[in-house]
């Protein structure tokens, strides 16, 4: 039911973008609404994910199939067990010319409850709009905020860790 689609130009490298998205383990400390996060088994390119996500009263967990295609610059996320009738998300990254990248990501779902779909689709935009921005202001944290003119990301501190 609510579908989002959208290209976002970044000034990180397709590398970094991917290997933020792939830390799925990491999301509580950053995405919204993402209270807990479990890997259940771990391959080199698969990953079982669970994920607990919450707002307010409301707290469900999923389960997903994430497949990381390394080389083609892709990641897709296939829904096995939780709330939702369904659930596609896939994130594409296109390297550009200077360094940077374009990020496409797309995500479709519903929910089981009729209830939850109802409330879902009116702050779906919005909700899909912040967690998109917080992998951006994540890539920022871990990987400094690039310089607007020259898309160079400054160096870390001496003894400064990004986490």
């Amino acid at each position: 039911m609510p579908t989002h689609a959208e290209r976002r130009e970044l000034r990180f490298s397709a590398d970094q973008l991917f290997d933020l998205v792939a830390g799925v383990e990491r999301y509580p400390e950053f995405l919204p609404w993402c209270v807990a996060a479990r890997i259940r088994k771990r391959e080199e390119n698969f990953i079982v994910a669970d994920l607990i996500i919450g707002f307010k009263l409301f707290r469900e967990r999923f389960t997903s199939h994430v497949k990381m295609d390394r080389p083609g610059r892709r990641i897709d996320v296939a829904y096995k067990d939780g709330p939702f009738r369904y659930l596609n998300n896939h994130w594409v990254f296109e390297p550009t010319p200077d360094g940077g990248c374009v990020i496409d990501f797309f995500v479709d779902f519903e929910f089981k409850s009729a209830i939850l779909q109802k409330a879902i689709t009116v702050l779906f935009n919005e909700a899909v709009r912040r967690m998109v921005q917080a992998f951006e202001h994540r890539a920022e944290a871990l990987y400094g905020r690039p310089d607007p003119v020259t898309g160079e990301t400054p160096p870390l501190p001496l003894g400064h860790i990004r986490n």
